[in-house]
């Protein structure tokens, strides 16, 4: 085995490495979450098991229900390529602790069980097919296992639980080939890194997959933060904002249950123009119904998000200036990402009057026009103002009315807010 570093040598080497490993990642911007399981079967929430106590041996019962269809992974696949998404991850084995791949260490599995069939290896090929980032989710809670609880306060039990922890992710991270996220989740019962021994573990499965990048959630920093039912900016490192399709659960429920609550084309626009004017990603999640299938509720929005991005994806992908500060205008256009000296503005409401203003903008304007478009917009520009004229009157974004004006710069666009005070990118004033 390798020498194990020191928490700060770790934490060196991995800094030392992080620009290319997460290279792609920073570009990608869009992702697709995947929740299936036992708890998939019941289809009222993804801790049912724990929310409703069940008794374990009464819980394994519902592995044998657990049927998924062959080609599931295939479908998620292909909404997530048509919904402009660039990788995927999917939960290997949830805190229920049913492992959905043929594994040594967990005999409670998909092989063993249920639809006998590797499901993990049937989502890495659906990835692969569809030229997707692969990434597994995996818990480190473990509601089945007689060490998840004990291991809080038995040092035996804490020894046995970490073993097993690591030989799981081990065994995820050598029978598929290359793999780009490990997503851990729920660090409990263990309330500190020394608990999860992650120092150690981390290093080894890293030395089994050198680009591997690695969440915040075994209790070290590691790569990047993941904001959970919230799309807010981390200040000075990678995000990523993992969000339910509904608000209400992470697994499947009912597409007439959850429908007022699911999330249409433009609310899924503005999470990503969050995330495009902070410099982070977002992992929107889908809960497949029991056979498998993609949620109907899911498939109208992301396949309507995927057309616009084929057509605005310019101000989404790829690498953006990461902006601090929140800029908005009362005309209607209310986002904006920037990529060096083109800013980006996103219209939730197009201007009808044939005109509009935008403030604050002190850099010379070169050019404006609507992206994807051959529309150019004409201008004049005053000190802090920037009068657009003759402006077509017609909403200018068929696929889900946010039309995108890129406004290019001589140079690197200083803005001024009312009172003048100058925006923040990346913790410094942007000027």
């Amino acid at each position: 085995m390798a020498v194990i570093l020191s928490k700060p040598e770790y934490e060196a080497s991995i800094a030392a490495s992080r620009d290319r490993r997460m290279a792609w990642w920073r570009e990608a911007r869009f992702g697709m979450f995947v929740h299936l399981g036992l708890y998939t079967v019941l289809g009222r929430h993804e801790w049912a098991m724990a929310i409703e106590n069940w008794p374990v041996q009464e819980y394994e019962k519902l592995a044998d229900q657990f049927q998924p269809k062959p080609g599931a992974p295939k479908e998620w696949a292909k909404l997530a390529k048509a919904a402009g998404m660039k990788y995927m991850v999917m939960t290997t084995r949830h805190h229920e602790g049913f492992s959905l791949w043929d594994s040594k260490a967990n005999p409670y599995n998909s092989v063993n069980y249920g639809p006998k069939r590797d499901i993990v290896k049937e989502f890495v090929e659906a990835c692969r097919e569809n030229g997707l980032r692969i990434g597994f989710y995996s818990s480190l809670m473990d509601w089945h296992h007689p060490d998840g609880g004990a291991a809080a306060y038995d040092s035996a039990a804490r020894k046995r639980f970490n073993d097993y922890i690591y030989a799981l992710n081990e065994e995820l991270l050598t029978q598929y080939g290359k793999i780009d996220i490990l997503w851990y989740d729920v660090p409990e019962p263990m309330q500190n890194w020394e608990g999860w021994n992650s120092l150690e573990i981390n290093q080894r499965l890293r030395a089994i997959q050198p680009d591997l990048i690695i969440d915040n959630r075994s209790r070290l920093d590691e790569d990047f933060g993941t904001p959970e039912e919230h799309v807010t900016a981390e200040k000075d490192r990678d995000w990523e904002a993992c969000m339910t399709f509904n608000g209400l659960s992470w697994g499947y429920v009912d597409a007439a249950q959850v429908s007022p609550y699911s999330y249409n084309a433009q609310r899924i626009l503005r999470m990503l123009a969050i995330c495009a004017h902070g410099g982070g990603n977002l992992l929107l999640n889908i809960g497949p119904a029991p056979d498998g299938s993609v949620p109907p509720e899911a498939v109208e929005p992301l396949t309507t998000v995927g057309k616009w991005l084929a057509q605005y994806g310019e101000c989404v992908y790829g690498k953006v200036d990461r902006i601090s500060d929140t800029w908005g205008y009362g005309s209607g256009i209310c986002s904006i990402s920037i990529k060096g000296n083109t800013v980006y503005l996103w219209n939730w409401i197009w201007p009808k009057s044939g005109d509009f203003t935008v403030g604050g903008f002190t850099t010379r304007l070169k050019s404006a026009k609507v992206l994807g478009s051959n529309v150019n917009l004409k201008f004049t520009q005053e000190k802090y103002r920037i009068l657009f004229s003759d402006v077509p009157r017609e909403p200018q974004d068929k696929i889900a009315g946010v039309a995108v004006i890129a406004l290019e710069f001589e140079e690197k666009p200083v803005f001024l807010r009312f009172p003048a005070r100058p925006p923040l990118i990346d913790g410094k004033i942007y000027s």
